[in-house]
């Protein structure tokens, strides 16, 4: 925010639950802060059971002109909206809303956020299958990046095999995608020793989580080229990049994609550039 909060002071936030452990305020404010704008970004917590409720509240609300969406709700929320973009509905999931007038209008700035980092590297991206943790709004992100990057196989495991398969019927259509496979989360060893990167798109190990999604003798079974990629940003790191990292894998936390999915989302909100080096240091000043 620039400072003080005003009569005027527009609000954007991020609705999750839980959420307090979100970094997104701080990167957020600090950029507003720089930019000398009348906003202020807040966290958001709402009850899954209270979502539409608290869609058509902060509607009312006129000083309300966005929000970004996170676990849990990134694909509850499309049909509460009174328009979803292309690249959203490509993907299945928003997890960036904003107010056009007196309509909500939805859409995905996590590929490009998930994608940045990976981009930077030299790699073989069509001979290292993907191996997705997690069926969620998050992995749906994933899955549409993997294609972009050239993954020639991507693997999606999950714990439910009902929402698997409509994740697997759902992501086919939306992506045109017919090398994606749907596995149970028992797949997970055998799927290991072929991935070239292996996404953790699930909540385990965040916030004072101490559990990892795959275990220290899973993850040796990797390859040693692999890339170990874990969406959460807190703590940092979390106890699968630390297991990948003492196994020599190239380790990348969810940091990056924060930053980056964050500014873009700023952007769309605010129609012009945002600082994104400035919103970088806030976090890594923060977490310091």
């Amino acid at each position: 925010m620039s400072g003080r909060i005003l009569g005027t002071t527009k609000i954007i936030g991020v609705m999750g639950f839980p959420v307090s452990h979100s970094l997104s305020p701080v990167m957020h404010n600090a950029a507003i802060a720089a930019m000398g704008m009348d906003y202020v970004y807040v966290s958001l917590p709402i009850p899954v059971e209270q979502l539409p409720t608290a869609i058509a509240g902060l509607k009312a609300i006129q000083s309300v002109q966005g929000f970004n969406l996170t676990i849990p709700h990134k694909v509850d929320v499309m049909p509460l909206l009174d328009e979803v973009l292309p690249i959203a509905k490509a993907v299945g999931a928003v997890n960036t809303v904003k107010r056009v007038g007196d309509r909500w209008v939805g859409t995905n700035t996590d590929v490009a956020g998930f994608l940045n980092p990976l981009k930077q590297l030299n790699c073989d991206w069509e001979n290292m299958p993907a191996l997705i943790l997690g069926s969620g709004g998050a992995a749906k992100a994933v899955v549409a990046a993997c294609l972009e990057l050239g993954c020639s196989v991507i693997h999606v495991v999950g714990r439910d095999p009902k929402k698997m398969k409509k994740f697997h019927g759902a992501m086919t259509i939306q992506l045109h995608d017919y090398n994606l496979r749907v596995h149970p989360w028992t797949s997970i060893p055998h799927l290991l020793e072929v991935a070239g990167i292996v996404i953790n798109a699930t909540p385990i190990g965040m916030a004072s989580d101490p559990n990892t999604p795959i275990s220290e003798a899973e993850m040796n079974l990797l390859p040693d080229h692999a890339i170990a990629y874990d969406l959460i940003y807190t703590p940092r790191p979390t106890k699968f990049l630390q297991i990948a990292a003492a196994r020599g894998l190239k380790a990348i936390d969810g940091l990056e994609m924060l930053i980056n999915q964050g500014a873009i989302g700023l952007e769309f909100w605010l129609d012009q550039p945002v600082p994104i080096e400035i919103m970088r240091q806030a976090l890594l000043q923060h977490l310091a």
